[in-house]
């Protein structure tokens, strides 16, 4: 169902990749709810992906961006604003990568440069883009910028590693910027912290599918998918939550504020039987 929710407005998705990223459910649904974007992601990560296919079926143009570079930002701003013929109206950073979790090194044992890696790629790739988007003035009033996060921000997950660093990092960073681009330009900074989703990026953390069912378990409503975030996403886009900003919305079925749940402590006392 659409409800026009974007009718008129203008955007950038980062970091669709394929049919199960979060951001490439955002697309479709914001072309479904009449808003028009441009689409980027890293120049390997478009080699990796299907985005051609998103980009036709949503009409959208691409234009690849690595967004630990400034210089790309700013490209990819200029060119964004020409393309869809003025200021930007929302933006979507769906941008992380752990190099420690792929190469299998334990957070005690992490490589400092594939550490720094991860943490300009994941978190401070947000504040450039956000610098960028600022010092352009390139976007409108009551404009939202969305990144994704996850709790493992503020709750230990062993093996989410280094990544829970970087989510800290990032949704810090939303506060700070937020508060300056909501003063100076009247444009909303959120993060939301969305349930484990089977995302690509998701798939590589250690152990994943037991975060997936632990989580599931846990949650009163069930863990939230892929095209749910995406339709929380654009209620952030609309104009429904002018006043919304500075905040890390958990998207999670309810996990983050259960302490225990019945079917988990079922799976403890039949271990224990």
């Amino acid at each position: 169902m659409s409800y026009n929710l974007l009718k008129g407005k203008r955007g950038i998705i980062f970091g669709a990749l394929d049919e199960n990223s979060i951001a490439w459910k955002t697309a479709e649904r914001v072309h479904e709810e009449g808003g028009t974007f441009v689409l980027t992601n890293a120049p390997i990560a478009m080699r990796m992906g299907s985005i051609k296919q998103l980009a036709e079926k949503t009409g959208s143009e691409i234009i690849p961006a690595d967004a630990t570079k400034v210089e790309d930002l700013e490209n990819l701003v200029e060119k964004s604003m020409e393309i869809l013929g003025g200021k930007i109206d929302f933006v979507l950073h769906s941008i992380g990568m752990s190099v420690n979790v792929r190469k299998g090194k334990h957070y005690t044992d992490m490589n400092y440069d594939f550490t720094t890696k991860g943490w300009d790629v994941s978190a401070v790739s947000f504040h450039k883009t956000m610098q960028v988007l600022y010092k352009k003035d390139a976007m409108n009033e009551w404009g939202s910028i969305v990144a994704l996060s996850y709790m493992a921000a503020q709750r230990v997950f062993p093996d989410y590693n280094d990544m829970a660093d970087n989510k800290a990092y990032l949704e810090s960073i939303a506060r700070s910027f937020g508060y300056f681009f909501g003063k100076d330009k009247k444009v909303r900074v959120n993060t939301i912290s969305q349930s484990p989703t089977p995302t690509t990026a998701g798939t590589g953390v250690k152990g994943f599918d037991g975060f997936i069912a632990f989580a599931e378990k846990m949650s009163p409503l069930g863990n939230a998918t892929a095209l749910e975030c995406a339709d929380y996403t654009l209620t952030l886009f609309s104009d429904l939550t002018r006043k919304v900003t500075l905040q890390n919305l958990f998207h999670d079925g309810g996990f983050s504020n259960t302490g225990v749940s019945q079917e988990v402590m079922e799976t403890f006392v039949k271990d224990q039987e």
